[in-house]
This record gives C-alpha cells, sequence and structure tokens, in this order.
C-alpha cells in the first residue's frame, strides 16, 4: 500500500475560524509525553471539539489535526489511570483504542521521579486489564540500562517480580535497550544524577534478551524488541509494531474505514510510518503530542530537554487550549 499522506478536512476552529486539517484514521496519543497521565481532561476536550492543534517539533509549522474521523488511538503511558473513568465517552463513540503501559522498575535509581510507586502502577496495570481485555494492555519494559548495583542478572529479577504480578493481565512484553550516548541531554543528565548508568554491551543484550525471552515463554507471553538495529536473540523474540496493523485486526475488525485502511493483511503491505527510525515496525499514524510536557522527569527521557522547560510548560498547561505545545 502507498501511503501519500491523511486525507485533508475543513475544520471549523473555535479561533480561527474554518481551516484546512490532516484526518487521520489512526491516532498516536503520544511517543512524546504520557497524554493518560497528564492531559486526559485535554484529550477529551479535543475530542468533543473534533480537532487538535499540533506543531511540528522539527520545523515549526503548525497544523490542525481533525479527530472526527479518527477509528482507532493508541496511547503510550506510565500511569492510565487519569484516563480510566473517561475510556467509556470513547467506547460511545466507537473509538477503537489500545495501551502501551510501560511498567519499569527504577525506584531505586530514582530515574522515574514523577510516576507513582510501583505496587500502585501494577495495581493500574491489572484494573485496566480488567476493564478493557488483556489484548489491549501491551507490558513494555523500556528501556532497558544498567547502572552502578544493577547488573544483568538484577535487572531480570525486577522484570521477573513484575512479570510474576501482571503476566495474566497481558499477552505481550515489549523491551527496548537505552540510547544513552546518541543523546547529549540525555547523556548529560544521566550522568548528573551519578548513579552509573549506561547501555548495555552487545553480549550484555544477548544475555538479558535470551533471559527475558525464557521467563516470557514461561509465563506464555509473547515477546519482542522495539526498533533495535540487532537482533539481540535470535529464535523466539519478535520485532515490535506499536502501532499494530495485526493488533488493529484483530480488535476492531468490524470497523468497516479502519479495515478500509489497512486493507486485507493477506494480499497488501500495510503503510510503515516513514517518519520513525528505519527499525520502527509501526505503521502510519498521527502523533498529537508535543516535547517539554511530561513531568514525569523521567532521567533518560529523550523528549524533555530540560526540567525548567518542563515546568514552564506545566505552568502553562490548561485542558481547553487546542495544543499541548504553546507556541500554537
Amino acid at each position: 500500500m502507498s501511503f501519500k499522506g491523511w486525507n485533508t478536512v475543513p475544520i471549523q476552529t473555535e479561533n480561527d475560524g474554518t481551516v484546512e486539517g490532516v484526518a487521520p484514521l489512526i491516532v498516536s496519543a503520544s511517543r512524546r509525553t504520557d497524554i493518560p497521565a497528564f492531559h486526559a481532561e485535554w484529550f477529551l476536550q479535543c475530542l468533543r471539539a473534533g480537532y487538535v492543534g499540533w506543531v511540528n517539533p522539527f520545523n515549526g509549522c503548525a497544523q490542525y489535526v481533525s479527530l472526527a474521523g479518527t477509528r482507532a488511538v493508541v496511547f503510550w503511558t506510565k500511569n492510565p489511570r487519569p484516563l480510566l473513568p473517561h475510556l467509556a465517552e470513547l467506547d460511545r463513540r466507537g473509538i477503537g483504542y489500545y495501551f502501551q503501559f510501560t511498567l519499569n522498575d527504577y525506584e531505586a535509581e530514582g530515574l522515574e521521579p514523577g510516576v507513582p510507586p510501583l505496587s500502585e502502577r501494577i495495581a493500574t496495570f491489572r484494573e485496566l486489564a480488567q476493564t478493557i481485555g488483556k489484548a489491549t494492555v501491551v507490558w513494555r519494559f523500556d528501556p532497558l540500562l544498567l547502572a552502578d548495583g544493577l547488573e544483568v542478572g538484577r535487572l531480570v529479577e525486577r522484570v521477573a517480580r513484575i512479570g510474576e504480578r501482571v503476566h495474566l493481565c497481558t499477552e505481550k512484553l515489549v523491551i527496548a535497550f537505552a540510547d544513552i550516548e546518541c543523546y547529549a541531554k540525555v547523556r548529560n543528565r544521566l550522568r548528573k544524577l551519578g548513579r552509573g548508568c549506561r547501555e548495555l554491551t552487545p553480549d550484555e543484550m544477548r544475555e538479558l534478551a535470551e533471559e527475558l525471552r525464557n521467563a516470557a515463554h514461561g509465563w506464555g507471553l509473547r515477546i519482542a524488541t522495539c526498533a533495535e538495529a540487532i537482533d539481540p536473540a535470535p529464535g523466539g523474540i519478535g520485532r515490535n509494531k506499536c502501532i499494530d496493523d495485526t493488533l488493529l485486526d484483530r480488535l476492531f475488525p468490524h470497523d468497516e474505514a479502519l479495515m478500509r485502511f489497512l486493507g486485507p493483511p493477506e494480499t497488501r503491505q500495510r503503510p510503515k510510518d516513514k517518519g520513525q527510525r528505519k527499525e520502527c515496525g509501526c505503521i502510519v499514524s498521527k502523533d498529537i503530542g508535543s516535547y517539554d510536557t511530561c513531568p514525569h522527569g523521567c532521567r533518560y527521557c529523550y523528549a524533555i530537554s530540560s526540567d525548567r522547560a518542563i515546568a514552564n510548560s506545566r505552568a502553562r498547561y490548561h485542558a481547553a487550549d487546542v495544543s499541548l505545545c504553546h507556541d500554537r
């Protein structure tokens, strides 16, 4: 399938009158921020208005995005609890959704200062799966990194402790290895933390992947890597599609518009998202998030430039805004 871009439609906005915007069938919410945790009310307000404002983080170009024809939303989150009371509204609107739920354990290292305690996150994971079904909640342990006192064996133990508590509430574990050295802001932030955080070597990647593969299979879970350039453990570990056409097929087969867009899986190549790194397996979607808008403050995150930027963004945030980016 040759994807030439989302259709454009007229959008009646509150401040700018009638404008032209893109109309995605699949929305990513979001790789750049945790919308369920911090911007659930904003998302619902935009959904009711039928559109969202978005600014390209690389060229600064502003764009309107129509949500009127959206058929599926993929939520990325470390804490979806604020969104849980609103899922019924998405159901009423006939919008399909599933969650990429990152559930890590770096409490001892202080790498995720803004997330709730692990016990609360596990409880939320289980409640979410019980509410919407385990096929719609994908467990991510992402990123995998090492630190002083946190070697491969201990990291395996941490993943295993979580897995023992959530494996009945999901069908898949997605793992990704930390990219530290290629992001100066991440590298500097972790050095300032002073916990000796580092990337895994190729040998450590293979050792860890094999251990996690065995654990996942013991739990009855599929396991896949996310956007990895190397195959850390051939056999038994897949390459993930976080925006996943196969899962969309399975979850929402009766959505005619979505199925028409995806096309028959046996005869057509699904449209890959060319805006992601080449190792990424995701199909096309429209991401509506903005950088520097996630107060989790994860020390390894490439989507934040500084704590000050996060504080400034949070101070200006209002759920009634059309965009998370205040340059709009």
